[in-house]
């Protein structure tokens, strides 16, 4: 996983900065040649992690750095095209054991994010960075024929 993404970007922990981030997935995803369906799948994976990451992670402050790097990556064999994304940040460390969303039989709303992202994405690792902070991340492996957008 050493190599540089395709696209890095910096951003505040600020909530109204998750639109454009949607946004950016989606039309990466597109060009890769997700269907409609599972760009929507992506993007709300990405949406999730970053509010967990703005809510849990920084108590809520709108301040604080986060990073996503995208990698549109080949795969040799029957997996075909896919999407590598990482989140990272500077917030508190927890071990992935201590990483649960709510029961899914409890009916208040909320804390299904983890759910979510684990349901929609073929492959997550949660990481602790050095020396402070957390990377999640997160595959969506292309449908077969998909190949890259015009």
């Amino acid at each position: 996983m050493g190599e540089k993404p395709h696209i890095k970007v910096e951003m505040l922990s600020d909530p109204c900065l998750l639109a454009g981030v949607r946004q950016l997935v989606v039309g990466v995803a597109q060009r890769i040649g997700f269907d409609e369906h599972a760009c929507s799948q992506v993007a709300l994976a990405v949406d999730e992690a970053l509010a967990n990451v703005i809510r849990h992670g920084y108590g809520r402050a709108a301040d604080r750095p986060i990073w996503l790097s995208l990698w549109p990556r080949e795969e040799n064999g029957a997996c075909g095209r896919g999407l590598r994304i990482e989140i990272e940040d500077e917030a508190r460390q927890v071990e992935e054991s201590e990483l649960c969303g709510r029961d899914l039989d409890d009916p208040r709303p909320g804390g299904l994010g983890l759910h979510i992202i684990r349901e929609v994405m073929d492959e997550v690792c949660y990481q602790k960075r050095s020396p402070k902070g957390m990377r999640l991340t997160m595959t969506k492996r292309a449908p077969a024929g998909a190949g890259r957008g015009e």
